[in-house]
C-alpha cells in the first residue's frame, strides 16, 4: 500500500470513528442537562416563566415512509414531561398552560433548507387558562424580547416553520374575563377517527371538499352573568393550515335564554380567509344578542331565525358579515330578509332589508316602550333579579318603559322594513307598514314611518336624539283619507257613512320614555272629520266610558250624525289646549274648552252644547270632564244654563284655526265635504 493510500485509510477510519462516537454520544447523552439552559432562554424570550419540570429525552428512529435512501436516515423523536408556561407578573394566576407530556418528531433533512418541520406533535392532557382583567390586561398577548429591538436592527428570519398534525387525548381550556363577566371551561376530545363533514351536516352541496371533523368539544360556565353551555365539533390540523380545504365547524351554544346553532366552514383559517355557515338564533329577545355578537338589536318578544352567514375578515374597510335570506319569527310575526354588518370605524354599521308577510302589531310594542304582552311575567322576574323596580306606575296610562339610549351609539344602522299584512284588533284597522330606519351617532330616525289605515294612510317622520341626555324627540304626522266606516267596522250605522278623517300633528319633547316625551311636548294637532256618526254604542266600542256618559247626556241613546268635527290643539310643556274643538251635528253645535295635561295625566274639559231648534233642556246643560286618564270623571256643571248663542259667540274667536283646518280638505272632496261649509262659516265670523 502506498503512503497516500495509508493516509487515506487513516482519514476514513478516523472519520468513521468520529461518526460512531458522535452517534453514541447523541444516543447516550442526558438531555436533561439542557433543561436549565432551555428554561432560561425561553423564559427570557417570552418575558414569563417557562419550565420543563419532568424528563427531557430524544430517541432516534427510521422513517420508513421516506423514499429510497432517505428511509435509512434516523429521525429524532423528542419528548418532554411536565411542562409549564406561566403568566406575566400583572396576572394573579401562576400557570397559563400545563402539558403532562409532549412528543414530537423532527424531519432532519428539512433543516438543510432552513425549515423546521414537525410531521406530528402529540400532547397529553393540555390545560390552558386564558385570563382578561378588568383593566383589559390579558395573558394571551405576548411581548417577545426579540421584538423589543428596533425594526432597523431586526432582520427577517430565513427559517420557516411547518407542522402537519396535532394529536391529543383530552384537553381543557378555561376562559375568565372580568370585562365580559365570563368564566367558561371548554373540554376538547379526539373523536377517535375522522368523521366526514356530510355525515354531520347532512351533505351541504355548497361545502363540498370540506375537511373531516376530528375533535369534539363541550363548554360550560357563565357569560355576561348568564349560564352558558354548548357542544360541537371542529376539524383537525390538516384542514386548519390548508388554504384550499375548508375547515369544518359545528356548534350548539346556549347563553341564558339565547340559543345559537351553526354548521359550516372556515376558509384559510390561519389567515382568517372567510366564514360560510348556516346560522340559527333563538331566544327571549334580540337585545340579548349584543353580549354575544356585539350587534345592537332592539328589545323584542321571543324570536327564532334561520339563515346563511358569510364573512370576510380581511376586507380593507373592516370585517364584513352577511346574514342572507333568513326566515324566522319575532313573537307571532314572521320575518324574512338579509342583513349586512361591517366592523368599520368610527362605528360598526348594520344595513339591510326586512319583510314580514303577517305582522302582529303587538310585537312592535317594545320598540316604542309598550309591553307586547308576551313574556311580561318573565321580564318582570328578570328585572326583580337585577334589583330593578317596575317602570310603569300603577296610576298612569302612558308608557313609562325607558328607551335604552346608552347603547345606541355602539353602532350605526340603515334598515328598511315592510309589513305586508298587519294582524290587529278591530279597534286598529291597519293594513300595512313601511319604514326606513337610520341610526347614526346615537340618533334614531324613522323616515318615513308609513301605515296603511282604514283605506287611507298615516305618514310619519320620527327623530329620537339618543345622543342627548335626556333624549330629545320629534314627530311629524299626517293622516289622510281615513274612511270612517273602516275606522269603526263594528258600528253598523257607520257603514253608511262616506266621511273621512284627516289630520296633521307636530310634536317635540324631551325624555327617555313615551310618557316623558308627551309630558314635555310642544307642538300642534289638527283633526278634521266629516259626515260621521256619534252614539253611546260607538263610545262603548272605543272603550271611552267618559265619552259614553257625555254622549248619553247630550243625545240620550240616539245615534246622531256629525256634519263636521274639527279640532286645533296647541301643546305647551305637555298641556294641550284647544284653540278650536267643535262638533257640528244635526241637532247642536258642541264646543269643548279646557285642557289636557299629559305630564300629570289629568283632564279638565268643559263641554258646552248649543241646540239647533227645539231640543230637550239637557242639551243646553254644560258638562265637565275631569280626573285622570286612569280614572276620569264626568258630570253636569252646577249653576245656570248657558245662554243661547254662547257657542256661536265662541266661534267668533276661531277664524284662524278654521282657516288652517280648511287645508286638510282635499280639493277633490270640497263639494261633498260638509266640513268645508262649516269651516267657511267659522272663517267668516267677525
Amino acid at each position: 500500500m502506498t503512503r497516500m493510500g495509508k493516509a487515506a485509510s487513516w482519514v476514513a477510519g478516523i472519520l468513521l470513528l468520529l461518526i460512531v462516537v458522535l452517534v453514541v454520544v447523541i444516543a447516550t447523552f442526558d438531555w436533561n442537562r439542557l433543561k436549565p439552559t432551555i428554561n432560561q432562554k425561553v423564559s427570557a424570550e417570552l418575558n414569563r416563566p417557562f419550565a420543563i419540570r419532568g424528563d427531557l429525552g430524544v430517541h432516534w428512529a427510521r422513517n420508513r415512509a421516506e423514499p429510497g435512501w432517505r428511509s435509512w436516515i434516523p429521525w429524532p423523536q423528542v419528548h418532554a414531561e411536565d411542562i409549564m408556561l406561566g403568566n406575566p407578573p400583572d396576572i394573579p394566576d401562576v400557570t397559563m398552560v400545563h402539558l403532562q407530556r409532549v412528543d414530537a418528531t423532527l424531519a432532519p433533512l428539512a433543516l438543510l433548507h432552513k425549515e423546521i418541520y414537525l410531521p406530528w406533535i402529540k400532547l397529553q392532557q393540555p390545560d390552558a387558562r386564558l385570563i382578561q382583567l378588568a383593566s383589559k390586561k390579558n395573558n394571551w398577548t405576548f411581548t417577545l424580547a426579540s421584538s423589543e429591538n428596533s425594526e432597523a436592527d431586526a432582520a427577517p428570519s430565513a427559517w420557516s416553520f411547518r407542522m402537519d398534525n396535532i394529536l391529543f387525548d383530552q384537553g381543557q381550556l378555561r376562559y375568565r374575563d372580568a370585562i365580559n363577566k365570563a368564566d367558561v371551561t371548554v373540554n376538547i376530545n379526539s373523536l377517535g377517527k375522522p368523521v366526514p363533514y356530510a355525515q354531520v351536516t347532512g351533505g351541504d352541496d355548497k361545502q363540498k371538499g370540506a375537511g373531516d371533523f376530528v375533535f369534539g368539544w363541550q363548554a360550560k360556565g357563565t357569560y355576561n352573568q348568564q349560564p352558558l353551555s354548548g357542544d360541537g365539533r371542529i376539524g383537525g390540523m390538516l384542514s386548519l393550515r390548508s388554504k384550499t380545504t375548508p375547515f369544518p365547524l359545528q356548534a350548539d351554544l346556549r347563553n341564558g335564554t339565547t340559543r345559537v346553532r351553526l354548521e359550516g366552514t372556515l376558509q384559510d383559517p390561519l389567515n382568517l380567509g372567510g366564514l360560510d355557515v348556516r346560522l340559527r338564533f333563538s331566544g327571549d329577545t334580540l337585545a340579548n344578542l349584543y353580549g354575544l355578537t356585539g350587534v345592537l338589536l332592539p328589545d323584542t318578544p321571543p324570536y327564532e331565525t334561520d339563515g346563511h352567514l358569510t364573512a370576510r375578515f380581511n376586507d380593507a374597510k373592516g370585517a364584513l358579515f352577511r346574514y342572507e335570506k333568513f326566515n324566522g319569527h319575532i313573537g307571532d310575526s314572521d320575518i324574512h330578509g338579509s342583513l349586512t354588518y361591517r366592523q368599520g370605524k368610527p362605528r360598526p354599521k348594520l344595513s339591510g332589508e326586512l319583510t314580514s308577510r303577517q305582522l302582529r302589531m303587538a310585537d312592535l310594542g317594545p320598540l316604542i316602550g309598550v309591553d307586547s304582552g308576551k313574556g311580561s311575567e318573565k321580564t318582570a322576574r328578570a328585572k326583580a333579579q337585577r334589583g330593578e323596580a317596575a317602570t310603569q306606575p300603577a296610576d298612569r296610562v302612558l308608557p313609562y318603559d325607558k328607551f335604552e339610549t346608552k347603547s345606541w351609539d355602539a353602532m350605526d344602522a340603515d334598515v328598511k322594513f315592510s309589513g305586508k299584512r298587519i294582524e290587529h284588533s278591530s279597534k286598529l284597522p291597519l293594513s300595512d307598514l313601511y319604514t326606513h330606519l337610520t341610526l347614526e351617532k346615537g340618533d334614531l330616525l324613522l323616515d318615513p314611518l308609513r301605515f296603511g289605515m282604514a283605506g287611507g294612510n298615516i305618514n310619519t317622520t320620527i327623530r329620537l336624539e339618543g345622543s342627548r341626555s335626556p333624549m330629545r324627540g320629534r314627530a311629524d304626522l299626517h293622516a289622510r283619507k281615513l274612511q270612517l266606516r273602516q275606522l269603526f267596522p263594528d258600528v253598523t250605522a257607520m257603514q253608511r257613512s262616506l266621511g273621512q278623517l284627516n289630520g296633521d300633528a307636530t310634536l317635540s319633547g324631551t325624555g327617555n320614555s313615551v310618557a316623558a316625551l308627551l309630558g314635555s311636548s310642544n307642538g300642534q294637532l289638527r283633526l278634521l272629520m266629516n259626515d260621521g256618526l256619534i252614539s253611546r254604542s260607538l263610545m262603548e266600542i272605543a272603550g271611552l266610558n267618559v265619552g259614553n256618559y257625555v254622549v248619553g247626556k247630550l243625545f240620550g241613546d240616539d245615534e246622531v250624525r256629525i256634519n263636521c268635527a274639527a279640532t286645533d290643539l296647541t301643546l305647551r310643556q305637555g298641556v294641550a289646549t284647544p284653540r278650536l274643538f267643535v262638533f257640528d251635528t244635526e241637532n247642536a253645535v258642541i264646543n269643548v274648552t279646557g285642557n289636557v295635561n299629559f305630564a300629570s295625566e289629568r283632564l279638565d274639559l268643559s263641554v258646552n252644547p248649543e241646540s239647533k231648534g227645539i231640543r230637550i233642556i239637557t242639551l243646553r246643560s254644560p258638562l265637565y270632564v275631569r280626573g285622570t286618564f286612569k280614572n276620569p270623571d264626568a258630570g253636569v256643571k252646577t249653576g245656570p244654563l248657558i245662554a243661547r248663542g254662547a257657542a256661536a259667540v265662541a266661534l267668533g274667536a276661531v277664524v284662524a284655526p278654521a282657516a288652517a283646518l280648511l287645508a286638510l280638505i282635499s280639493p277633490s272632496d270640497t263639494d261633498a265635504n260638509q266640513c268645508s261649509n262649516v269651516l267657511q262659516q267659522m272663517k267668516s265670523q267677525k
